[in-house]
């Protein structure tokens, strides 16, 4: 698992933003921070408790943000449209993002085995690694002003 100071794992995915596109992280790295949001499942209630709090109480004015769930794209796409969110979902079906940052949470109910632990990675322009949390359990939402903050100092 990545530590602050360590650069950050890159990955692939599909980008669903409006449409579906291909997504790779190091296209994003470098203008501004970008804060990685892992979630284990669209449409579940803590997900969509930190999706809303995400798009109504976190300030995105100085990072790019990516909420990243192992979903399909298209289940992505349609959980973007219901809740307006603002900020584009990666969706990782072939799990290269949760394995790269190692924030795998084995799940094993309604036919799924494997999904995202919930997780939130901040990223500076130089693609270092300079915040991470990691959720005791999947009902745990993250720390939002800590992680405005975190982006406060990734952008000083």
């Amino acid at each position: 698992m990545p530590d602050i100071g360590d650069d950050a794992p890159g990955f692939t995915g599909s980008l669903v933003d409006g449409d579906i596109a291909p997504f790779d992280l190091s296209d994003r790295l470098g203008d501004e921070p970008v804060v990685l949001a892992f979630f284990p499942a669209a449409f579940s209630n803590t997900c969509t408790d930190e999706m809303e709090a995400l798009r109504d109480e976190f300030d995105r004015d100085d990072c790019t943000l990516f909420g990243v769930s192992t979903d399909l794209p298209h289940a992505l796409g349609a959980y973007r449209a219901q809740y307006d969110l603002p900020f584009a979902l990666v969706g990782d079906p072939d799990h290269r993002a949760i394995e790269a940052y190692d924030v795998i949470e084995e799940f094993e109910h309604y036919g799924v085995e494997t999904v995202a632990q919930r997780a939130v990675f901040v990223i500076d322009a130089d693609g270092v690694v300079t915040y991470r949390w990691l959720a005791d359990d999947a009902g745990q939402e993250p720390d939002y002003d800590a992680v405005e903050e975190a982006v406060a100092d990734a952008t000083a």
